[in-house]
């Protein structure tokens, strides 16, 4: 492995985290998104799914986004009958997305960007050092 596989391996560790934090924001963003008619769905949870990849030509294997999906647990209720789009009984759904999660991804998210940036940042270092020294 060189450095171009290990700055390559950064970057796909750096782009998938980037992804993470965009469907998180999403998430929050939309945790009070009700449905737009009585009875209907709210906002679904977005859920992201990475992959290893292999580069056939260096066999280094790095990461990508495999799938952007929907968390199908179910919505929970909340009583309030003189919302417009409360069912008969006055029940609103309300998103299956929880703050608590959300925040915990974000936290996932963070620490795992930021490693990769240190690796990214070292590597570039290390490339540079010895670009200086041949020269």
């Amino acid at each position: 492995m060189d450095f171009a596989d290990t700055l390559g391996i950064s970057g796909d560790g750096m782009r998938v985290e980037a992804a993470r934090l965009r469907i998180v924001a999403e998430n929050l963003a939309n945790r009070d998104t009700t449905g737009q008619t009585p009875g209907s769905d709210p906002y679904r949870r977005k859920t992201i799914t990475f992959k290893e990849t292999l580069n056939r030509e260096t066999g280094v294997v790095g990461v990508k986004v495999a799938k952007i999906g929907e968390d199908m647990s179910p919505f929970d209720k909340k009583y309030d009958p003189t919302s417009p789009v409360a069912d008969k009984q006055g029940y609103v759904k309300i998103p299956n997305v929880h703050s608590v999660i959300e925040v915990m991804d974000t936290h996932e998210a963070q620490h795992s960007f930021a490693a990769n940036l240190n690796t990214f940042q070292v590597t570039r270092s290390m490339l540079v050092r010895t670009i200086n020294i041949m020269q």
